[in-house]
C-alpha cells in the first residue's frame, strides 16, 4: 500500500478509499458516541484488569474517550488498549497528543496476515489468547468496500476469534452509495462496489455472521444523530 492509496481523491477531504479522514472527530464528536454506549454492553469481570482492542482508531480521540468510560465501569480494574489505525500518519498523531500510557497505537491493516501477527503478539504479551472488548465504530463499510464480501466475511470470523466482546457500528447500505458517490464526484470509484452482492440487508447480515455459533447480541443502542445504531454482541 502506497502513501497515494492514503490520501484523499480530488479535492475532496471527504472523499477516501479506507475511511482514514482528516480532522474526523471534528464533524463526530468522539464523546456523541460515548452518549450510545450503555454499561450492560460490557462483560462483568473478576479480573485485576481487562484487554482492549479498538479498530479504525484515526487520531485517537475515540480510544481515550473509551478509556475514560471503561474507568466508570471497571473502576478498580486496570484497563489496557491496542489502537490500530491503517494510516500511519492517523496513527502518528495519536501517539504524539496520548498521554495514557496504558493505550498502544499500532498502524495495522487489520486484512494483512503479517499485520495480524502485530496482534497476536500484544495478545500475548498480556498473557492473553482474546480481547475482553473490541470496538469497531464505523468500520465494516471500509472493509467490505476494498475487499468485497469474502474480505468482510473473513474480518468478522477475525474479531469473533479474538474477542470475547464486540462492540460494533456498522454502517448500512446508504453509507455505501454515499462513499462511492462522493469518490466518483472526484473522478475515482470502489472497484469491487458493483461485484458486492451482500449489498440492502448488509446490516442483518453482519448480525448473522457475529451471531453464529460463538456470540449472542445483547444489546443495541438507539440511533445516533447520523442514524448508526451500537450492538454488543457477547460470547455465548
Amino acid at each position: 500500500m502506497t502513501t497515494e492509496d492514503l490520501s484523499f481523491y480530488g479535492s475532496d477531504p471527504g472523499a477516501v478509499k479506507y475511511g482514514n479522514f482528516i480532522n474526523y472527530y471534528s464533524f463526530h464528536s468522539a464523546k456523541q458516541r460515548i452518549d450510545n454506549l450503555h454499561p450492560q454492553m460490557f462483560p462483568r469481570t473478576t479480573e485485576t484488569s481487562i484487554l482492549c482492542l479498538d479498530i479504525g482508531c484515526n487520531t485517537g480521540e475515540l480510544t481515550t474517550e473509551l478509556h475514560s468510560y471503561l474507568k466508570t465501569i471497571y473502576s478498580n480494574v486496570d484497563i489496557h488498549m491496542l489502537a490500530i489505525d491503517i494510516d500511519p500518519t492517523l496513527i502518528n498523531r495519536a501517539q504524539e497528543t496520548n498521554t495514557n500510557s496504558d493505550i498502544s497505537f499500532q498502524a495495522i491493516n487489520i486484512m494483512e496476515e503479517t499485520d495480524c501477527d502485530v496482534i497476536h503478539k500484544y495478545l500475548k504479551s498480556h498473557e492473553r489468547k482474546s480481547f475482553d472488548v473490541t470496538f469497531c465504530f464505523s468500520v465494516t463499510m471500509w472493509i467490505h468496500l476494498n475487499n468485497g464480501d469474502d474480505g468482510l466475511k473473513q474480518f468478522l470470523q477475525f474479531i469473533k476469534d479474538i474477542s470475547k466482546t464486540i462492540i460494533m457500528e456498522p454502517q448500512p447500505w446508504h453509507c455505501y452509495r454515499n462513499a462511492q458517490r462522493r469518490v466518483k464526484k472526484s473522478g475515482n470509484s470502489f472497484p469491487l462496489y458493483e461485484q458486492l452482492e451482500i449489498r440492502s440487508d448488509v446490516d442483518i447480515v453482519i448480525e448473522n455472521i457475529l451471531t453464529q455459533n460463538s456470540h449472542r447480541k445483547n444489546y443495541e443502542s438507539s440511533a445516533s444523530s447520523w442514524k448508526r445504531k451500537v450492538q454488543s454482541y457477547q460470547c455465548s
